[in-house]
């Protein structure tokens, strides 16, 4: 593919329609709910497309209603597309129930789904080369053995470019076990420049658990150069380039936290592609994950670059 905007971020993965309930309660008896979209890669490029970067979102979704909203909805945000339409697949569904005003619980229906038959043909070699990042996710690798291959083959293709990889470990119990997560992460890890993940994520990588600041250093030392570990409300810890830093959080009341680790990367890796510090790409990166925390839907809060002053907070220490 020519003509692409320069540098782009790349992002691989499965991005599902989204029917989330309007009001409290059980789902049995809710009457209407809102259709939109989710995926956690195409999360991460609509983050970096809204702060001013350029971002590419490949996968593979049904030839019907559903994956025709997936690929409007996120070129509608001024992504690059690049979708196989699987005739013989039905894109994928994930439901969201809100059980309380306050908790949530989130369905997956993507057995079988065109975007678990992901396969390396649908990815193009040169838009993998071209990148300026590669970013994919944990989830990916356990949707099937095609697709976890697909992953394979865009990371050895990225590196043979020398295109930045980024690793965010996001593990879904319902996908895989914890044994096949841990297995598939040890083998990913070392093939990456940056790997993500929240502490009890690091912790099944690395096989025992540790305080953050220890499982970071313990993530770098299989091969990525940064590797940050996501708290939450806690902020977020890196080890990166030899150096521990500590990323205060930013104070809000969260409406909505799914999506708020896929707004994260996404900050810290839109100023990775703008040439600033360590340090700034975590105040980012914190101040996008609290946005999305500030409205419903998994992508729908992430902020524009004038935005983010809003919510202005101290920037990363180093020690």
């Amino acid at each position: 593919m020519t003509g692409l905007p320069q540098p782009y971020l790349l992002t691989v993965g499965e991005t599902m329609a989204l029917l989330t309930s309007g009001h409290p309660g059980p789902l049995a008896h809710v009457s209407s709910m809102d259709l939109g979209i989710g995926g956690s890669e195409s999360n991460v490029a609509i983050g970096v497309q809204r702060l001013g970067g350029h971002a590419v979102w490949c996968g593979r979704t049904g030839a019907d209603s559903l994956g025709r909203l997936v690929r409007r909805e996120i070129r509608a945000e001024g992504i690059t597309v690049c979708s196989v339409q699987d005739p013989e697949a039905p894109t994928g569904l994930m439901l969201k129930e809100r059980r309380t005003a306050s908790t949530q619980k989130v369905n997956y229906y993507r057995a079988g789904s065109a975007g678990s038959r992901l396969s390396p043909e649908d990815v193009d070699a040169a838009l993998i080369a071209g990148a300026a990042v590669l970013h994919v996710s944990g989830i990916t690798p356990a949707l099937s053995e095609s697709a976890a291959r697909t992953i394979r083959y865009c990371i050895d293709t990225a590196r043979a470019a020398g295109v930045t990889v980024s690793f965010d470990l996001n593990y879904r119990a319902k996908l895989w076990s914890a044994e096949e997560a841990s297995r598939s992460y040890r083998e990913l890890i070392p093939l990456t420049d940056i790997v993500f993940g929240g502490d009890e994520e690091a912790a099944l990588a690395l096989g025992e658990h540790d305080a953050p600041a220890e499982l970071a250093r313990r993530l770098a030392k299989l091969g990525p150069a940064q590797a940050v570990i996501k708290l939450g409300s806690k902020g977020a810890v890196a080890y990166i380039d030899g150096q521990i830093l500590v990323q205060p959080p930013v104070p809000i009341t969260p409406v909505d936290t799914v999506g708020a680790g896929d707004a994260f990367v996404a900050g810290y890796l839109a100023e990775l592609m703008n040439g600033r510090s360590p340090a700034e790409r975590l105040a980012t990166a914190a101040k996008t994950g609290a946005f999305a925390c500030l409205a419903s839907g998994d992508w729908e809060g992430l902020p524009t670059r004038d935005e983010l002053a809003l919510l202005d907070q101290d920037e990363a220490v180093t020690r």
